[in-house]
């Protein structure tokens, strides 16, 4: 394979510049803009999340691998917009199984591996809309995980479920891209940039709340003084 070969999926790239996707390379400032406000949102908490923390690192990294991608467009560059993302999902499905469902490390790491593996078949047996059927069993997940909180846990079941509606609102954006170069000739690529930048803000500040905090006269952990859970 070569892994210097150029990558023109998108409408914006015409040719194998640096710059040839200037909206595309630039949105991406929407991730890491995602990342500082779920960091400052962390601190005023004054709690020690580190599994939040880490995500919120990897939604920094989404967004330098994207601008890496649709910078060099290469299919070598190509993953370093790929492998952040899937880090992201399956990181965030694991926490979700801790956190909000009190599942122990081995049965969620079960779970999650199962996941994986039936997101991977999705992806392998099917084609078409663009790519994003890759994207379709996280969605599937994070409507399943909002369904399944509405009654225990009603305010985080209205985070998932505003992050799963702003997903599927993004996906549709990613997947016209390529129908739209005739009229609008930067697609719609970026837009699903900004709106995928919103749905990891969402599914972090979803966390975080659900999360360890301190408050004055009490260092035991929020979810812990609660329910016992991660």
């Amino acid at each position: 394979m070569n892994w210097r070969e150029t990558i023109l999926d998108y409408c914006e790239r015409l040719d194998d510049r640096f710059w040839s996707e200037p909206f595309n390379a630039v949105s991406n400032a929407a991730f890491l803009i995602s990342a500082v406000s779920a960091y400052a949102i962390l601190r005023r908490r004054d709690g020690r999340d580190l599994p939040a923390l880490a995500l919120i690192g990897v939604t920094a990294i989404v967004g330098l691998g994207s601008f890496a991608f649709h910078t060099l467009a290469t299919r070598g560059a190509m993953l370093l917009d790929v492998i952040p993302i899937a880090i992201f999902i399956y990181g965030y499905f694991f926490l979700a199984l801790r956190r909000f469902f009190g599942l122990g490390a081995w049965t969620a790491a079960g779970v999650t591996f199962a996941f994986a593996a039936a997101s991977y078949t999705v992806d392998a047996s099917f084609t078409g809309l663009n790519g994003s059927i890759a994207y379709l069993p996280a969605l599937a997940a994070l409507i399943s995980f909002s369904a399944l909180l509405r009654s225990r846990d009603p305010e985080t079941s209205k985070g998932l479920g505003l992050a799963a509606t702003t997903f599927a609102v993004s996906l549709v954006f990613r997947t016209m891209d390529r129908d739209v170069c005739g009229v609008f000739a930067l697609g719609t690529h970026f837009v699903w940039h900004m709106l995928n930048a919103l749905v990891l803000w969402l599914l972090l500040t979803t966390a975080i709340k659900r999360g360890p905090a301190r408050s004055s006269g009490d260092s035991k952990p929020e979810s812990e003084r609660a329910d016992g859970r991660m």
